[in-house]
């Protein structure tokens, strides 16, 4: 990664088996200026073992094309503990903002989430919201657009497999049918029922748990959960980011037209 007062320079690498979405959060360092926004890249179908450079602008330059690995960045990372600079506004020194690498997380593009573009084959996009987060409770959206021709039936819950990492399945995650046992007025706690979802139309389920910690066990962090919508569905793989601490519980509303 390099990085100077107006642009990130950075390089992914799919280290998986399988083709792959990798999504990249960058953030502070500690040191240096802090960056005025949380910065994230997606790099979509990277192939297993491929690499690939991307640039983000700090300053709301234009997007430059991705590099091929192995060509030069723009600007040269700077010994430790030296800013690169380049030009402000009045043509004096901007110093770089302070910027690592967070967080990366990674789905195989067969199972990446959409929430436009072309229809995936199956139909249906299924994709999850970026969630709420209050006092220890966290509750995010499961979303489901019919995009395709035909009605979509849908009838119970979401099956969801909660997994690690490095995307196996955590089996000491107990997933629940509802979520009253975690919380109420979270709309995971309707009961289920049959209903169709015409072309165009949309429906929603709730993912929802609590991040509570005592000393009976270690805390489960578990960043991807993969859903099918309906028992033969294809599966789709979106990243709530799940901090359960030892409570060790998933709740699953059912799924209902959305909206209502």
């Amino acid at each position: 990664m390099a990085v100077n007062g107006e642009c990130l320079e950075y390089e992914v690498t799919n280290r998986g088996t399988e083709t792959a979405d990798v999504s990249v959060l960058f953030g502070w360092s500690g040191s240096g200026e802090r960056p005025a926004d949380n910065l994230s890249a997606v790099q979509r179908g990277l192939a297993p073992g491929a690499s690939v450079r991307g640039q983000l602008p700090l300053t709301g330059a234009t997007v430059q094309p991705d590099l091929p690995v192995g060509a030069m960045p723009s600007f040269r990372q700077a010994p430790d503990g030296v800013l690169p600079r380049s030009a402000g506004p009045s043509g004096s020194a901007r110093s770089a903002p302070g910027v690592k690498v967070a967080r990366v997380r990674s789905v195989p593009t067969a199972e990446a989430p959409s929430t436009g573009g072309a229809c995936p084959a199956s139909g249906v996009r299924v994709y999850a919201d970026r969630g709420d987060a209050a006092m220890g409770l966290r509750v995010v959206g499961l979303h489901l657009e019919n995009c395709g021709t035909a009605d979509v039936v849908l009838n119970g819950y979401p099956q969801v497999q909660v997994l690690d990492e490095a995307h196996a399945p955590v089996a000491s995650v107990r997933v629940l049918e509802g979520g009253a046992a975690i919380a109420t007025g979270t709309g995971a706690d309707a009961s289920p029922r049959r209903f169709t979802v015409p072309a165009g139309g949309k429906a929603g389920s709730t993912l929802v748990w609590r991040n509570t910690n005592d000393a009976s066990s270690d805390p489960v962090n578990a960043p991807y959960v993969r859903v099918r919508a309906t028992p033969g569905a294809a599966p789709v793989t979106v990243t709530p980011e799940l901090d359960l601490g030892t409570t060790g519980r998933l709740g699953v509303g059912a799924w209902a037209p959305e909206g209502s």
